[in-house]
């Protein structure tokens, strides 16, 4: 792993200071979300994105031979373990999100070393070769992962048979999504979340597997709750619970920018204006 790591950085550099793939993305991003900051530190911030993403493919390859039943411990620190557990563990339906943040792939491959199994909806990736090949990693542990479009009754039948749906919740919705605030900027979101939570009294669940200061060394830990059970009324209905768990993402990445993908196109277009009802004939 330490010869991964330095590959790691030589090819973050080459990403960020020769070939300058996604420039303009990552430049807008940053300049908008930190605009107090200086080139040199977006520059820098982009460097260091570049170096996790990179490191974060040599960990997932590294998985199963690394972090198993035995060792898990030495690799992973578990944040608000009594409460994560407990609530992996309820009886009831359990909605889990998290974003681009971190290694989110640790998260619920965690959760299987734990003997709990998930099932994530993801969208496929373009390369059949690659996406056979992390769906191979992604389902080791106890994950079972579906796809996301033409799904969504099976998904409504997972949670209504007591099972733990994980998803991530910071893709872009198109024109006809939640338009709620994140990082001070409108971003569409999928309903969806909301009402599986609302519909099947399902908590949900905000968790995040974040690097430390070494590579396979993670915090694995739980952000937030909303329980049906105990809501908080301000957050009854899908625009404030979808406000609500952006809220909790946009915490975990201000807290560490360089472990979010700033390259993703987390922000497009505009929300639509609702027209104005047609006035009545004199």
């Amino acid at each position: 792993m330490e010869t991964c790591h330095r590959f790691a950085k030589l090819l973050a550099f080459l990403a960020t200071d020769v070939f300058r793939i996604r420039a303009a993305v990552l430049e807008e991003n940053l300049t908008c979300v930190f605009p107090e900051w200086s080139p040199k530190k977006r520059r820098e911030v982009g460097r260091a994105m570049w170096e996790h993403l990179f490191l974060m493919g040599f960990e997932i390859s590294h998985l199963q031979r690394k972090i198993h039943e035995t060792n898990w411990r030495q690799h992973i620190h578990l944040h608000r373990k009594r409460e994560l557990v407990t609530y992996l563990l309820d009886p009831r339906p359990i909605v889990i999100v998290s974003g681009h943040f971190g290694n989110f792939e640790m998260a619920s491959y965690t959760a299987g070393l734990l003997g709990i199994s998930t099932v994530t909806a993801a969208r496929p990736l373009k390369n059949d070769f690659l996406n056979r090949y992390i769906n191979r990693i992604r389902e080791a542990k106890g994950q079972f992962m579906v796809p996301t479009e033409g799904t969504a009754q099976m998904l409504q039948d997972i949670l209504k048979a007591g099972g733990r749906l994980a998803l991530v919740g910071d893709h872009f919705a198109g024109p006809k999504g939640c338009w709620v605030d994140f990082m001070g900027r409108p971003a569409s979101c999928h309903k969806a979340l909301a009402i599986f939570t609302l519909s099947a009294g399902a908590p949900m669940v905000v968790c995040y597997a974040k690097r430390l200061a070494a590579p396979l060394q993670f915090e694995v830990g739980l952000k937030g709750v909303a329980d049906p059970d105990d809501l908080d009324e301000s957050l009854y209905g899908v625009k404030p619970l979808t406000q609500w768990y952006n809220n909790e993402l946009e915490q975990l990445v201000r807290a560490d920018p360089e472990q979010y993908w700033w390259i993703h196109r987390r922000w497009k277009g505009q929300p639509r204006q609702r027209r104005k009802p047609r006035q009545a004939a004199a």
